[in-house]
């Protein structure tokens, strides 16, 4: 795995922990595929400590996670810009929200998975 993302960390990146098997839920699949977004680049971003829109306090909650093997969690914004990709993103997955396009990433505490999913979901 480690091998295959390298081809989307940057340079100065490096994996900060190890993500393990990774699945997807049918809702983020939708969301990812009505935003042409890259899922290996969002893991990428997950592994290296790119948490994305996190507050403060759950920055540090990851920080102390990799350190002491706790569960991570990232959560990224996805852009629907194409309104036809969004009526059809909408129609295979209610739960792909037009107004809230997040997907979390979520990696267990004993890093066997790695989980895409809609905070909905969860």
């Amino acid at each position: 795995m480690k091998d295959f993302l390298s081809a989307f960390l940057t340079p100065d990146a490096s994996l900060r922990f190890a993500p393990g098997r990774v699945v997807a839920t049918p809702g983020a699949l939708a969301l990812i595929h009505a935003t042409n977004s890259n899922p290996f680049a969002l893991l990428a971003k997950h592994v290296t400590g790119e948490w994305g829109e996190i507050d403060p306090e759950d920055v540090q909650t990851n920080e102390d996670a990799v350190v002491h093997g706790r569960r991570v969690l990232s959560v990224y914004r996805l852009p629907l810009q194409d309104a036809a990709k969004k009526s059809s993103a909408l129609e295979e997955a209610e739960q792909v929200d037009e107004f809230d396009n997040r997907i979390w990433l979520i990696t267990e505490a004993d890093r066997s998975v790695t989980t895409l999913l809609l905070p909905e979901e969860y």
